[in-house]
This record gives C-alpha cells, sequence and structure tokens, in this order.
C-alpha cells in the first residue's frame, strides 16, 4: 500500500485503475467511465492533501450512499498504508432520530425544531403515502378513519353529457334567441346589433354505485361504504346502495355530513349485512324498480364485488346483459383483482364479464384514485385497455 505523497501522481491513469480495482474487490460496482473520470481528477487535484484525494474519488467513484462505508475503509487502505477493514468491524453509531409526521394538523412549522441538547436527525414520513399502497382489508380502526379522510378529498362524480336545457351561446352558432335578441335591439334603440343565440348545455351524469356487501366482501366493505359516502356527499345525481342477499338503498342514509352519523344510519338500514350474495336477484331488482326506469339511463354505473353469487349465473347475466342497454358505462371493481394469479373463474363473476366496459382492481387507495379518474373520463381514456375485458373473458373460457 502507497502512502500519499507530497507530489503529483506520476501516472494518474495507474493510480486510477489500481484504486478502482481495490475498489470492485472490495464489492463496489465502478464502472470504465468512473476510473476514467477519477483518473482525470488525480491529474489536476493536489493529491497532497488528503482531503482533496478523499472527495475526488469519492464523487467520481461512489454513486449510492450505501457505499460510503465501503470506500472509507478501501481508502485507508489503499492511500494511507491503513489496515483494511470491512463494514462489520466499523462500530454501530446509535443517532437519535425525531420523526415528524407529515400531516396538516400538527399545528408545528417546517421550521420549528425541538429544543435538544443533542445531535438528531429529522426524519418526515407521510402516512398517506403508506395507507396509499396498504390493502384496504388489512386496515385497523385508526387506518380506516385516515382512509375515510383522504376518500374525502377524491373527486368522485361521472363525466358530463349534453342537456336538454339551453344555454347562452358566446359564438354565433346555435338556436336563434328570440328574446334575448329583441332585449338587446330595445337596448340600442331599435337597431338590431347582434343576434343572439342559444347552445345545448352540459350536465354531469347520474353516477350509481352498487356495493356488495356479502361475507366475502366484509373486509372491504366496511372501507368501500366510506367512499360511497365520499361520492354521495360531494356532488349531486349520486344514487348508492347495498348488494346482498336483498337490495338496499343508501342515498338517503349517506347523505349526512356527518361521517359517523351517516355510517350509523347506513349500517342500521343493511339488513343483510355480512350474510349471503345473491346478486343476480338484487341486479335483477335494481333493473326493475330502479335501473331501467331511468336511474341507469345514461349512467355511469359502478359495481364493487368480489363476483361471488351463490344465484344462477344464467340470471346473472341476463340482469347484467339488460343494464349494459341502458347505462352509459358499466365498471366493475372487484378487491380481488389485484391478487397473484387471479382469474374471474367464479360462476357469477364470468358471467358478467362479458357485459363490463371496464373491470378494474379496487384494493387499496391508489386503485381508487384511479377508479375515480376512470368514472369522471366520458371518453375512458384513462381505463384499462379496450380489449382488456376479453382477455379476461377467454381465461373463463380456457378453464378446464
Amino acid at each position: 500500500m502507497s502512502a500519499v505523497t507530497s507530489s503529483p501522481v506520476a501516472d494518474p491513469v495507474d493510480a486510477a485503475v489500481g484504486f478502482a480495482g481495490a475498489l470492485r474487490r472490495a464489492g463496489l460496482e465502478v464502472p470504465l467511465s468512473s476510473a476514467m473520470l477519477y483518473a482525470e481528477a488525480l491529474s489536476v487535484c493536489d493529491v497532497s492533501s488528503r482531503s482533496d484525494l478523499y472527495w475526488a474519488g469519492r464523487c467520481a467513484l461512489v454513486h449510492r450512499f450505501e457505499d460510503v462505508a465501503v470506500y472509507d475503509a478501501v481508502f485507508g487502505g489503499y492511500w494511507l498504508g491503513e489496515a483494511l477493514k470491512t463494514v462489520a468491524d466499523k462500530a454501530t453509531v446509535s443517532v437519535p432520530l425525531m420523526l415528524h409526521i407529515d400531516d396538516e394538523g400538527d399545528g408545528r412549522g417546517d421550521d420549528e425544531q425541538p429544543e435538544t441538547d443533542s445531535e438528531v436527525m429529522t426524519v418526515r414520513y407521510s402516512a398517506a403515502e403508506t395507507l396509499a399502497t396498504k390493502d384496504l382489508a388489512d386496515y385497523s380502526d385508526e387506518e380506516l378513519e385516515e382512509a375515510r379522510r383522504l376518500m374525502a378529498r377524491m373527486r368522485f362524480g361521472g363525466p358530463m353529457r349534453p342537456s336538454r336545457r339551453l344555454s347562452p351561446a358566446r359564438t354565433c352558432r346555435g338556436r336563434l334567441d328570440v328574446r334575448r335578441t329583441v332585449r338587446a335591439t330595445m337596448r340600442a334603440g331599435g337597431e338590431p346589433v347582434r343576434m343572439e343565440r342559444r347552445i345545448s348545455s352540459r350536465r354531469p351524469r347520474r353516477l350509481v354505485l352498487l356495493l356488495d356487501v356479502s361475507g366475502s366482501m366484509e373486509r372491504y366493505a366496511r372501507a368501500l361504504l366510506r367512499l360511497l359516502h365520499a361520492a354521495v356527499t360531494g356532488r349531486s345525481r349520486v344514487e348508492a346502495f347495498a348488494l346482498g342477499t336483498r337490495l338496499t338503498r343508501l342515498t338517503r342514509e349517506l347523505s349526512s355530513r356527518d361521517p359517523d352519523r351517516a355510517m350509523g344510519a347506513a349500517a342500521a338500514s343493511v339488513l343483510d349485512w355480512s350474510g349471503g350474495t345473491r346478486l343476480g336477484a338484487g341486479l335483477g331488482r335494481f333493473n326493475d324498480e330502479w335501473g331501467c326506469r331511468g336511474m341507469a339511463r345514461g349512467a355511469v354505473v359502478v359495481i364493487l364485488s368480489d363476483g361471488w353469487d351463490r344465484g344462477d349465473p344464467a340470471d346473472m347475466s341476463e340482469q347484467m346483459q339488460r343494464l349494459a342497454r341502458v347505462a352509459h358505462r358499466v365498471v366493475w371493481v372487484n378487491p380481488l383483482k389485484a391478487s397473484t394469479g387471479y382469474a374471474p373463474l367464479a360462476r357469477g363473476m364470468a358471467a358478467a364479464l362479458p357485459h363490463v366496459d371496464d373491470f378494474v382492481e379496487g384494493h387499496n387507495l391508489d386503485s381508487l384514485e384511479r377508479l375515480a379518474e376512470l368514472v369522471l373520463s366520458s371518453d375512458g381514456a384513462t381505463a384499462a385497455p379496450p380489449f382488456a375485458r376479453c382477455r379476461d373473458s377467454e381465461a373463463v373460457r380456457a378453464r378446464p
């Protein structure tokens, strides 16, 4: 091992190649371009300065913070003649940590730090990012309340559609508005200045949410019910239903701004919570009493279910076909779709899938945010590929 000298390195290339080889033998990944950059640095820096020599190699050869300890050990052995130490030989240094929760309600500014006599390292984390990728079935009661607050921020509603109601036009296109034209003429002293016109306005489509509250969906239903509450209170023209062994309308119960009051009223109304599953019969009642009579016409219908049904698959297929005829878009949200190796082999899911426009996941907050973007999109630009439903149907037909 050679010590640091007071004169420039005679051959920077040989020195750089030798030091880079020592780092590679110690386990570091040093590409050739980094070794050439280090040789160029040695040719211009003062190698008699330990600091310059150290930082020249540190900047050119180390690309990850985890490799700093290995670099320090090899640097001391190669340039200073010290005994080469491994990372395991280094003593563990205890550093006091101060956790700063990234929460809006903590009441403390970013520049405020607690008074302490020792040096501390500040670590910031956000509970929202942790919950975003966590499965809804694994939420604790505290996490469920935090998720409810995050769901309330989602802009959950239907896309826009043309309306029969006319509004004033800013261009020369549209129908002639005789009343406004005459009024403008009278204000101008009887001279017709311009022809006022009206065009069709736009209004949001109705959004219908059908939540499966059967026993197989119980782990997800308690979190998704809060999503229904956020959608109902977030905008108008939203209808919410619970599907189990019967059909229960929850729009009135979930219209309260108080989440606790809304959840309590909904729980009292749903008598078949965590019971059996009769999706086909429930959809049939919805089509007969609500959907085909007008509620689902031109609406975006979102069904949140795992597809397990004890009824006849033929009945399920018939009711889904009826619903698809009148609805603008049918979206099926299945929390099990994110599972590894999942295939829609359940009888109810297999019967419904050919009549579904979008088959998406719904197991965490990230997937629910994508669902909100999908529902808001009138043309389905943020949806899954248009033939994803066909691929899932082929998987169903290919089962033994």
